[in-house]
């Protein structure tokens, strides 16, 4: 079973930025749609960018303009990045990296967090005013 495993979560202040990381365990989601969600306390967990096989994203208008979302496929491992910029305090939340192994049309996970099926631990980020 593929595990992923985010980190780069941390505390900035607004207008700041951070990176975040997900790293798989296992070559295997190189083929496989990957996406970042967000969970704040209280809320439902929501779509922020979702990344193809071959780099095209679907991203949340949320953060459109602020978020870019990136994939390494190595040769023997595979890696999802989340650089976020121009952060507000909304942004804070619990980040999440996911993956779907059949879907052939990832833009579609954005709003259907329930189709990812392996997810993260999540790593926590929190933006101050």
């Amino acid at each position: 079973q593929v595990q992923l495993t985010e980190s780069g979560g941390g505390s900035v202040q607004a207008g700041g930025s951070l990176r975040l990381s997900c790293s798989a365990s296992e070559y295997g989601p190189s083929n496989y749609c990957m996406a970042w969600f967000r969970q704040a306390p209280g809320k439902e967990r929501e779509g922020v960018e979702v990344i193809g096989r071959y780099g095209t994203a679907t991203v949340a208008d949320s953060v459109q303009g602020r978020f870019i979302i990136t994939r390494n496929n190595g040769e023997s491992s595979t890696a999802l990045y989340l650089e976020m910029n121009e952060l507000k305090p909304e942004d804070s939340a619990t980040y999440y990296c996911a993956a779907n192994r059949r879907e052939t049309r990832c833009s579609r996970l954005l709003t259907v967090p329930d189709a990812l099926d392996i997810w993260g631990q999540g790593t926590l980020v929190t933006v101050s005013a």
